[in-house]
């Protein structure tokens, strides 16, 4: 689908139809986002382990945050809070709900190292609290002093993106250092997927910067035609921006979980969806609201009542499904039905 790549340029600047542009650059991101993937990974592999893991980490969702940055950039803050909500739904229930589900029907049970899964659970938890207590804080304020509230979430979200930060620098201390160890079973498995030949530095450093620029344009691109795509297409920017964006943006990903779990592998495949999640929160939406103040588009982490109440549901569900250390293909249509619901809910969901 590179091919798209060459085809979005084009259409952009010779004002071709902004719906085929969308479509194009939407397309051309997701071999993109495997490619840059493919990168981080060479380069972790030479890396070493501590490195590797911290590269792996930073750049897990490097794709999605480029999309999200332009998306702030153009002041469209509802279309990335609903793109970083959408992440999180979508790596909890599609993602592990498609891993378990064919991972379940070829090999009926599978199991994995519940130490690992039950502490990134556990933070996950943590990390939705936090990200809930912005919405509740609003609602109060609102209640008690109407004419600050708007002033108020910036200030409480920016405070909120410091804390959530260094949460997440905690947690890849923890895991990549102090308790290494709970993660030495995914380890194990991932050293079998490196067999082939490993990229140079300088290969793997070039491939990255390449494909990472070519994600940039292509956001831009994306973001740009946007309103005008929506419109022509039927769809709201919440719709695209809660289930589309994070689809196309985590779509390598997404991949890599269902075939490790078709692997038999599910402590990579966990490890994916979970791990992905908790880069979400603590890092990915911390960092956008930051960037937002730089360039002047304040952002708090307010969400709708939807939203709220579609990540605590996700998160429950999520932390049932692991809590054993084993999956059947039962709970994986379970994961995806309740996707597919919320989905349909925000489809149907009246704007403004």
């Amino acid at each position: 689908m590179l091919v798209f790549l060459p085809i979005a340029a084009f259409l952009e600047y010779t004002g071709g139809n902004p719906t085929l542009i969308f479509i194009s650059a939407a397309l051309a991101i997701l071999p993109l986002a495997g490619i840059m993937g493919q990168a981080t990974e060479q380069l972790a592999v030479r890396a070493g382990s501590a490195v590797g893991g911290l590269l792996n980490a930073t750049f897990g969702n490097a794709t999605e945050l480029i999309i999200a940055f332009f998306a702030l950039q153009a002041g469209k803050l509802e279309v990335v809070k609903a793109s970083l909500i959408g992440s999180i739904l979508g790596n909890l229930l599609l993602v592990m709900g498609l891993a378990v589900l064919v991972g379940g029907l070829k090999y009926k049970e599978q199991r994995f190292n519940i130490k690992t899964a039950g502490a990134i659970s556990s933070l996950l938890t943590i990390s939705l609290i936090a990200l809930s207590i912005p919405t509740i804080f609003d609602y109060a304020a609102r209640a008690v002093a109407p004419e600050a509230a708007a002033r108020l979430d910036v200030n409480l979200s920016d405070a909120a993106a410091v804390v959530l930060i260094i949460m997440y620098i905690s947690y890849l201390f923890f895991t990549l250092r102090t308790h290494s160890d709970l993660l030495s079973a995914s380890d194990d498995d991932d050293a079998e997927e490196h067999d082939g030949k490993p990229w140079s530095v300088a290969l793997a450093v070039g491939v990255l910067a390449a494909s990472t620029v070519a994600v940039a344009f292509m956001s831009e691109f994306l973001v740009g035609t946007l309103e005008a795509a929506t419109a022509s297409l039927g769809l709201t920017e919440f719709f695209v921006g809660l289930i589309l964006i994070p689809i196309i943006g985590n779509a390598a990903e997404h991949a890599a979980a269902v075939m490790f779990a078709l692997r038999n592998k599910m402590n990579l495949s966990m490890t994916i969806s979970l791990g992905s999640t908790v880069q979400v929160a603590l890092l990915v939406a911390p960092l956008l609201v930051l960037a937002g103040l730089i360039v002047g588009q304040p952002m708090n982490l307010v969400v709708t009542p939807l939203e709220l109440i579609a990540i605590v549901a996700a998160v429950l569900i999520a932390n049932s499904v692991v809590r054993d250390g084993e999956t059947n293909w039962l709970e994986g249509v379970l994961l995806l039905g309740v996707y597919v619901i919320l989905a349909f809910a925000v489809f149907f969901y009246p704007v403004a």
